[in-house]
């Protein structure tokens, strides 16, 4: 059987009701960099931190709002990495900006989340553990104090 290697996720394709809201807010709050070449537009609007990103797109007519309707599937939330530094500069940057949210304790990681202005829950992580990089064993080395 063929196998392949994935190196990362690319980006997260989002529906949004105002694109410019939203790219905006990705750009307030996260930091992310626009990206919208002439080719591509109207939508999407690609909005990237290093590799990865969020792609925005308008919503479509008969999408549903999302929190109205809790029953579909759909994307439970995404994370974009951060290291510990990073972690403590965008928890100060959240009350800065008066936005509600939450850190959890997920042993091995740490995590803050809040939602856009369409609802979509984002997450950003930071690791607990040190490991060596070339460490390939998925064993925890030493846990760091959340």
């Amino acid at each position: 059987m063929s196998s392949f290697k994935i190196d990362f996720l690319d980006h997260v394709a989002i529906r949004v009701k105002k694109m410019e809201v939203s790219a905006a807010w990705y750009e307030r709050v996260l930091g992310l960099k626009r990206w919208q070449p002439e080719e591509w537009k109207p939508f999407p609007i690609m909005m990237l931190a290093g590799n990865a990103g969020v792609a925005i797109f308008p919503l479509r007519e008969n999408d549903p709002p999302r929190r109205e309707n809790p029953d579909a599937a759909r994307i439970d939330h995404f994370a974009f990495r951060v290291d510990r530094e990073n972690f403590e500069l965008a928890h100060a940057r959240y009350d800065e900006l008066g936005l509600e949210y939450r850190i959890a304790n997920h042993h091995w990681f740490l995590s803050i989340y809040t939602f856009d202005p369409d609802g979509h829950e984002v997450e950003l992580t930071t690791p607990l553990v040190n490991r060596d990089k070339n460490d390939q064993s998925n064993q925890p080395v030493t846990v760091l104090q959340p």
